[in-house]
C-alpha cells in the first residue's frame, strides 16, 4: 500500500508530465526522420526506455526542443510523445518528403498546363470563329457596295430619263404654242374679213 509521500511524489511527476506535454504542444518546430529505413521512439532519452513504436523514414514530426543523452523529444503525426536518437532528426525534409513535395507540385503544374492549354485552344476557336465572322461581313459589305453602285446607276439613269421627259414635254408645250401663236391670229383674221364682207 502506498503511503502519502509516494502519492505525493506521484502527482507531482504527474503533474511536471502534464505540464511538459502542453509546452511541447505549444512550442514546436518541424522535424524529419533521416534516411535510415525506421527508427525505434521510446519513453525516456535513452535505449534503456520502453519502447513505444517506430517512425518511417522521411516522416515529419514536431520537435518540441527538449533534449537529453543524445536524445530528442517529439510528437508524432498521431500526436503520440517519444524520445529517438538526435542523429536521426534533421530540420530539413528527408528525400522521400523532398519526392512527394515534388511530385504535387508537377502535378499541380501539370493540371494548370493542361487548363492553360484548354483555355488556348478555346481561344483559337474564337480567334477562327471571329475571322469567319469577319469574312462574311466583307462578303455583304462587297454585296452592299455593288448593290449601291447599281442603285446610283438606276437612279443617274432614271435622272437622265426624266430629264429627257420634261425636254419632251417642253418641247411639245414650246411647239402647241408656237402652233396656236401662228393659228390663232389667222382664224381670227379670216373671220374678221368674213363678218367684214357680211356687214
Amino acid at each position: 500500500m502506498m503511503n502519502i509521500k509516494q502519492t505525493f511524489l506521484l502527482l507531482l511527476c504527474s503533474l511536471s508530465f502534464i505540464s511538459l506535454a502542453q509546452a511541447a504542444e505549444s512550442s514546436t518546430t518541424d522535424g524529419y526522420i533521416s534516411e535510415n529505413l525506421f527508427v525505434y521512439m521510446h519513453s525516456g532519452a535513452g535505449k534503456n526506455y520502453r519502447i513505444l513504436g517506430t517512425i518511417n523514414s522521411g516522416d515529419k514530426v514536431q520537435l518540441t526542443g527538449e533534449t537529453n543523452n543524445e536524445y530528442s523529444q517529439v510528437i508524432t503525426d498521431k500526436n503520440k510523445t517519444g524520445w529517438i536518437e538526435s542523429k536521426h532528426v534533421s530540420t530539413k525534409p528527408g528525400m522521400r518528403y523532398v519526392i512527394a513535395d515534388l511530385n504535387e507540385k508537377l502535378a499541380s503544374f501539370q493540371a494548370q498546363s493542361d487548363a492553360t492549354a484548354m483555355q488556348l485552344e478555346n481561344t483559337r476557336g474564337q480567334v477562327e470563329a471571329l475571322k469567319t465572322e469577319r469574312s462574311e461581313l466583307q462578303n455583304s459589305i462587297a454585296a452592299l457596295n455593288m448593290e449601291l453602285t447599281g442603285t446610283k446607276s438606276q437612279l443617274k439613269s432614271q435622272d437622265t430619263d426624266i430629264k429627257k421627259q420634261w425636254f419632251f414635254n417642253g418641247a411639245i408645250v414650246l411647239g402647241v404654242g408656237l402652233l396656236l401663236g401662228l393659228v390663232l391670229p389667222r382664224l381670227f383674221a379670216k373671220r374678221k374679213a368674213s363678218m367684214d364682207s357680211w356687214g
